[in-house]
């Protein structure tokens, strides 16, 4: 029997934030989290989202942006929305679900330089790690 607890991370694209949270939250928990993405509207994967989390060893280039009427009727035991458009947009579907949100900067905007780009991806590709890993070890501190 799986005992993992189901996690969706939401943003709007599905292409950036939320890409890198599943990546980063399967590879660095994985053993206590089933963990999937999708997108309120959403598009491709960047691969500014894939280079930088290459580079932490980390293979997100298989995946693909998802929407999140897919998941409709599917339990989660939490969704965690990174910017504040999901969080607002978020559908009702997921029940008992429970609900967390932290905004990030949105790196997939930002219209610079190839290397001003992917410095935004690395600046929240670390803060997401931060935050992700809080999360796992308050929800797997819980009784």
């Amino acid at each position: 029997m799986n005992d993992k607890k189901r996690v969706l991370i939401l943003c709007t694209g599905n292409s950036a934030r939320s890409q890198m949270a599943e990546g980063l939250l399967r590879h660095d928990a994985g053993e206590r989290f089933e963990v999937e993405s999708a997108g309120t509207k959403p598009t491709s994967v960047r691969p500014e989202a894939i280079a930088a989390m290459r580079e932490l060893g980390i293979d997100i280039s298989g995946h693909r942006s998802k929407s999140v009427e897919e998941f409709e009727g599917q339990h989660f035991d939490y969704v965690i929305t990174v910017c504040d458009n999901a969080k607002e947009s978020c559908p009702v579907f997921f029940g008992a679900a429970k609900r967390l949100h932290h905004s990030f900067e949105d790196p997939a905007a930002l219209s610079g330089s190839e290397d001003e780009r992917l410095a935004l991806f690395r600046r929240v590709r670390g803060e997401l790690r931060d935050y992700l890993s809080g999360f796992a070890r308050q929800e797997t501190s819980r009784p």
